[in-house]
């Protein structure tokens, strides 16, 4: 068995690991590369020996797992995509908003002449996320699924908490077995129970863990409190609250975290709440259909939307950008994307950045070279639709709110597999923090573990 690292391997995202059982290619999640140039130039290259993967497994529907797969598609693969019933439902909503972006991209670049090249392309089509789409296989958690015919490999999903559907996977073939944690969650999530490990393999000859936060543990402050803090103080000084957050599951626990704060009247009842996202609305719905997977009583979840004003067409956003520029009203928005690398959120960063009485409030993880690490950096001016935006609003990052493990949680979640793998591969997280979790696991865990690099291709 080989196991070739052909993405998150040294940075957080274009999750993607090929594991080849000797009869069989599985590929590991086929996510699309964020941050850095450097990295995002990578969406663009060839696929090489992604193409010869028979089979591929999502953990989960985040696009640094799951959005190079039009791509993929568009390359001509046409092999079966494992992943949750959950996860399916998300990764279509996902895949399509992130194609109509890659669309929408391509034609503002050709009508301002800001691309490099004679005429932009986009990097795939909503024509080609619907054939990944129609690809996709659920895989009920639990059940052992096999790939191809009698004697190939089989799969196991685990549910691990982090987000709707997310799983691990205990990929098995000849006597092996591979265990490959996905994003793990945490113990007390907003939405999500916590991670599973009870069908992981009995032994594992190798373990493939992520390492976002493997360098840090979760602030012990009080992310509930702070937000209504930034809220009241913003308010008072005449400005909204623009809050970038990944439509999926993100901004699904702000909305449960803002109704929860208007209930408790630390923030007040009429302040006007906007979702801004066409993919959260969408999503929203969807975490609601599969409510029983989520730790939210059923009283909640049937009111997490009650006084939602929700912004459905551009227009609509269009307007109320200008309505934040021009300081009318206090308010709280909700946008995506996440990391402000595109979206609507760019127009009300646009409104709203150069005003001192506005906030901009980062709930979640901001990958290296994306606008809001450079909002958290203290940047002074951050570069929109080829435009300088000075930043002049007050910018806060909510390190409470992420939904990933912390270094602390991902040892407990480790230290739970029944025996030591073999070799465990540490991948998912910037160098500091997967080296930093590397030497965790060697000295608290007393395990073979090592850092793999971009590209790199290792026998077990």
């Amino acid at each position: 068995m080989n196991i070739s690292f052909l993405g998150a391997a040294d940075g957080v995202t274009g999750s993607r690991h090929l594991v080849d059982t000797g009869t069989q290619r599985i590929l590991l999640d086929c996510g699309l590369f964020q941050g850095w140039k450097l990295h995002r130039e990578r969406n663009w290259q060839p696929p090489g020996p992604l193409l010869q993967a028979d089979a591929v497994v999502l953990s989960h529907a985040h696009l640094d797992h799951s959005g190079w797969l039009p791509a993929l598609v568009a390359h001509g693969w046409r092999g079966p995509v494992f992943a949750s019933p959950a996860t399916c439902e998300l990764a279509a909503v996902l895949l399509l908003d992130s194609a109509h972006l890659q669309e929408e991209d391509a034609r503002r670049a050709n009508r301002y002449g800001t691309s490099r090249h004679d005429k932009a392309l986009p990097l795939y089509t909503r024509a080609d996320a619907q054939r990944a789409i129609a690809q996709f296989v659920p895989l009920t958690p639990g059940r052992v699924q096999r790939v191809g015919g009698a004697g190939g490999a089989t799969l196991k999903l685990t549910p691990v908490g982090h987000l709707l559907g997310a799983c691990a996977v205990t990929l098995s073939a000849a006597g092996r077995h591979v265990v490959f944690s996905g994003d793990v969650g945490r113990r007390h999530d907003l939405l999500m129970p916590p991670p599973q490990t009870a069908d992981l393999a009995e032994a594992a000859d190798a373990l493939i863990i992520e390492s976002t936060y493997g360098n840090r543990s979760h602030p012990a402050e009080d992310a509930t409190g702070q937000l209504a803090e930034i809220i009241r103080r913003t308010a008072a000084r005449g400005g909204s609250v623009l809050m970038p957050a990944f439509a999926v599951g993100r901004a699904q626990a702000l909305l449960l975290l803002v109704q929860r704060l208007k209930r408790q009247g630390t923030i007040p009842a009429s302040l006007a709440v906007y979702l801004d996202s066409p993919m959260a609305q969408q999503a929203t719905q969807l975490y609601l259909r599969h409510g029983a997977l989520l730790r939210v009583p059923k009283a909640e979840r049937a009111s997490l939307c009650d006084g939602l004003r929700q912004v459905t067409s551009v227009a609509q956003s269009t307007r109320l950008s200008a309505k934040l520029a021009g300081r009318g009203f206090p308010a709280l928005v909700i946008s995506a994307s996440g990391m402000a690398t595109g979206g609507r959120v760019l127009h009300h960063l646009k409104a709203m950045a150069p005003d001192p009485r506005h906030a901009i409030v980062l709930p979640g993880f901001q990958a290296g070279g994306t606008r809001g690490a450079r909002l958290v950096a203290g940047e002074s001016e951050i570069k929109i639709h080829g435009e300088w935006v000075p930043v002049r609003a007050e910018v806060v990052q909510l390190q409470g709110l992420s939904g990933h493990a912390d270094a602390n949680e991902l040892i407990d979640w480790a230290r739970q597999l029944r025996q030591p793998p073999r070799q465990t591969f540490v991948v998912h997280g910037e160098p500091d923090a997967a080296d930093t979790l590397r030497t965790r696991i060697q000295r608290d865990l007393g395990w073979a573990v090592r850092v793999p690099g971009f590209g790199e291709s290792v026998a077990l």
